[in-house]
């Protein structure tokens, strides 16, 4: 990690903490080298970028390996003088650091413009850390009091009377100074979506609040109980054989699915895993990585941050759920082996899939072709797969079963789970969820 100083004016700066992943490609994993910087605003290493295009073949399109957005032609690319600058500072930086500047202070607000880059001690005395860990519980408790007061209060807004054609503005004041009361919560929610009318736009407000109302709530137990919520992921299978619909009288307490009986518990394939990410030690859980992992190179193994699981399915009917509340980007599907390693799930004849692309909107990818669902995402995805007559389905299953899309399936070779991962966000990660019985 390192330390950015903009001066401004002589012998002045501001020290801003950059760390490694703020400057690198998402193509090799490493501190960008020519950057080229698309027309979408993401960039890369100008040779991976063309690396990777030129393996597409001909007839791809020019598609940025972020975000998709693509063109009918290669888009000319340019050299971004200032993140080259940059990540030539961060180069120098680390090489001071690893010939032993670690006992060097770090310099002030006043140091001289030619220190704009300083690296920053690697380790931290252990009690430090301690209390760092407990403050960010209090403070993560009060978030969560806080935002219970917003909700409140954006609920009140909600029911009274409708807002008139002059009255919006006003209405909509008293909220913003609610929200300046120092909750910043740019880092657990997407972007509000703005509607036309001011009612609207309460109930956006409102149900990104109560989204990140449940994020904190989620976040404050795992913290204080961990054990308990591993074991309430287990939970106990009721005697009976029967599989009914959540019960809509009790919404709070989700029902067994009704697609349990043919439950399966897939696994992640190590040889199908990308450099960029990590599985738990069960193969149930896959985080995107801090750094590019040394895993032994392999033609089955994905260009981008991607896994198929092992199980594959070419007869029967089968169904599997993934917790995605802790990804802000993501896709969930299934692919067959034979995919190109190169290409992204749902962009091949071979894979379907849902995708939350982390700007509130939730699409689906069919037979390369994208069906934009909404704008509400589902924290898990349960996917059906009956093969005996050719269909996929996935669910939104955080408390009842609500069906997101559905289509019609021919596969020619065996299908496996398939997931795709945010590849710049470390720590980012998707979870196979025990299904409820």
């Amino acid at each position: 990690v390192a330390m950015a100083g903009l001066g401004k004016g002589p012998g002045s700066a501001i020290p801003v903490w950059l760390a490694e992943d703020d400057l690198g490609c998402i193509i090799c994993q490493e501190l960008l080298d020519w950057p080229a910087t698309l027309p979408c605003g993401h960039s890369f290493c100008r040779h991976c970028l063309e690396g990777l295009w030129g393996a597409r073949g001909a007839g791809r399109r020019w598609a940025c390996p972020t975000c998709r957005e693509g063109a009918a032609q290669q888009p000319r690319l340019r050299k971004n003088t200032l993140l080259q600058d940059l990540a030539d500072k961060y180069r120098r930086a680390a090489r001071e650091l690893e010939a032993g500047s670690d006992s060097t202070p770090c310099p002030g607000p006043g140091s001289s413009p030619g220190s704009s880059l300083t690296p920053r001690p690697r380790r931290r005395p252990a009690p430090l850390r301690v209390a760092v860990e407990k403050s960010i519980t209090e403070v993560g408790q009060e978030l969560t009091e806080l935002v219970e007061h917003l909700v409140d209060t954006v609920r009140s807004l909600q029911n009274q009377r409708p807002l008139s054609e002059s009255g919006p503005d006003n209405e909509l004041s008293i909220l913003g100074k609610v929200f300046s009361s120092g909750v910043d919560v740019s880092m657990t929610s997407p972007k509000l979506l703005i509607s036309d009318t001011a009612a609207g736009r309460i109930r956006d407000i409102l149900q990104d609040l109560e989204e990140i109302q449940e994020k904190l709530r989620e976040n404050v137990s795992r913290k204080e109980a961990p054990e308990a919520q591993t074991q309430g992921e287990l939970p106990e299978a009721p005697s009976s054989s029967s599989c009914p619909l959540p019960d809509q009288s009790h919404p709070a307490l989700k029902r067994a699915s009704q697609f349990a009986q043919w439950a399966i518990h897939p696994t992640f394939n190590l040889k199908s895993l990308s450099c960029s990410l990590e599985v738990s030690t069960d193969s149930r859980t896959v985080t995107v990585s801090h750094r590019s992992q040394p895993y032994r190179w392999s033609c089955e193994r994905f260009s981008t941050s991607q896994v198929l699981c092992s199980q594959a399915l070419f007869s029967g009917k089968h169904y599997w759920e993934v917790d995605t509340r802790n990804c802000s980007h993501w896709a969930v599907g299934v692919a067959s082996w034979e995919m190109s390693r190169d290409q992204v799930l749902g962009r091949t004849m071979d894979s379907c899939c849902v995708e939350w692309k982390g700007t509130n909107q939730l699409s689906a990818w069919h037979m390369v072709k994208e069906t934009v669902l909404g704008s509400d995402r589902p924290g898990v995805v349960g996917i059906w797969l009956n093969l005996e007559e050719g269909k996929l389905a996935f669910y939104s299953v955080d408390n009842q079963e609500k069906l997101l899309y559905e289509c019609t399936i021919s596969a020619s070779s065996p299908l496996h789970p398939a997931f795709w991962l945010y590849g710049l966000h470390p720590g980012n990660y998707l979870i196979i969820k025990q299904v409820k019985v």
